[in-house]
């Protein structure tokens, strides 16, 4: 056929987008009728025969033959005259069946086609990615850094799809090169105008869940369960482990001799500190494991509005906080109760509430949140200590010490 760029194309097509035989000949059929409505008005009496694996392809237009001069429709009817210029013994009422080249519908058209069937290709290439993807939402994938922008790192896999790791996706200590290899778990997969949108994640709880089913042979079997994790990504988490079966360790086994199993977890996630707890339904002794490393005394627990109340000694109460307060904020998560630390025999000490006509509200619930509750609570850290675990200025901060530190001068 004359058209030989758009027919040596069809093996092109399949071969790169790995299309399959029934598909690409129905893309195909579908770009070619389009061009023909264009042309002729309709398409109902063409025929298309394609050969997708010889890049070969006919169009027939098939007509009526009428008496000359009754030409009604010339899309659908043929003078008996044109009809003998084809073959010279067809009648009035017979079907005539031509070849049609696609030169004959103009340059532009066949540009225009062509055009329509890279479109019709990729639109179909986008909607098997968008699936494929979608099944993949909250599975591990390794993909190589392409491209470093400010907001976000963009990923090509071996198949050459686009994956966004966003900054706030990200492990704060995470440090790309192009060339590089990264996992993380597809946390979202969306369709934007025509184009899949892929989204990977770092930061998720659920990619920390993923690295144990990977990297624990026990929790890839089903003898471990991973019943909860929570993250501050890059600085500290807390994975709760159950076992089916008393003569397994699920906290052993999971960390592993010296701490050889969950090493390569850490280093994954850039020396994220991970603590790896026993789950148990009992509520008490939950808070207790979550609170590790500090050691309670003893808990109060008011379940209608999910807070519990622990008592430690003074010694313990900033392991219980843990730096910039991520262990209680986690300890909270993990269990789903808010957490506030008292202190053992801490009779003299004042409650921050007590001052709330000097001291404004917000600012009282910035200390609570970090596990101060009390006036020395607060006065037993250092200034850089509360600046960084609250959201509170340094400023602010030192008026809030010389109020506290006015009541025991007094």
């Amino acid at each position: 056929m004359e058209n030989l760029a758009l027919i040596e194309s069809f093996s092109e097509f399949k071969d790169d987008k790995m299309i399959d035989r029934v598909t690409l000949m129905a893309i195909l059929e579908d770009v070619f009728r389009n061009a023909l409505k264009k042309k002729y008005g309709s398409d109902d009496n063409f025929d298309i025969i394609i050969n997708p694996d010889k890049g070969d392809l006919e169009i027939w237009r098939n007509r009526v033959v009428v008496a000359d001069g009754e030409v009604e429709d010339p899309n659908e009817e043929i003078s008996l005259s044109e009809a003998r210029k084809i073959e010279d013994d067809f009648e009035v009422g017979e079907d005539v069946s031509e070849e049609v080249k696609l030169i004959d519908l103009g340059r532009r058209s066949i540009l225009a086609l062509r055009q329509n069937l890279i479109s019709k290709i990729h639109e179909h290439d986008n909607t098997n990615i968008y699936k494929q993807f979608k099944e993949l939402e909250g599975d591990i994938y390794t993909a190589e850094v392409h491209h470093i922008r400010h907001r976000a790192v963009i990923l090509l896999d071996d198949e050459g799809n686009e994956i966004i790791l966003p900054k706030e996706k990200q492990i704060p200590s995470d440090f790309f090169r192009k060339g590089d290899n990264v996992r993380g778990i597809i946390e979202s997969v969306e369709l934007k105008g025509n184009k899949p949108a892929i989204i990977m994640s770092r930061a998720s709880p659920i990619f920390l869940e993923k690295l144990f089913e990977q990297e624990i042979p026990e929790v890839f079997d089903g003898l471990i369960n991973v019943k909860k994790v929570v993250r501050i990504p890059g600085e500290k988490a807390k994975v709760a482990v159950d076992s089916y079966d008393d003569r397994i360790d699920p906290v052993g086994a999971c960390v592993g001799m010296k701490g050889s199993r969950i090493h390569g977890i850490v280093r994954e996630l850039g020396n994220e500190n991970i603590d790896v707890i026993n789950y148990t339904n009992n509520l008490n002794l939950f808070i207790t494991r979550a609170l590790s490393p500090a050691k309670v005394t003893s808990i109060n627990i008011d379940d209608e509005n999910k807070r519990a109340e622990v008592i430690l000694k003074p010694e313990e109460v900033s392991k219980a906080i843990g730096r910039g307060g991520h262990n209680i904020r986690l300890a909270g998560q993990l269990t789903g109760y808010e957490i506030d630390v008292l202190r053992e025999g801490a009779e003299e000490d004042v409650e921050l509430t007590e001052f709330s006509d000097e001291i404004e509200d917000w600012i009282i619930n910035e200390f609570k949140k970090i596990g101060l509750d009390t006036a020395k609570s607060v006065l037993e850290k250092d200034i850089s200590f509360l600046v960084n675990g609250t959201d509170l200025e340094e400023e602010t901060i030192q008026e809030v010490v010389n109020i506290l530190k006015e009541e025991f001068e007094e």
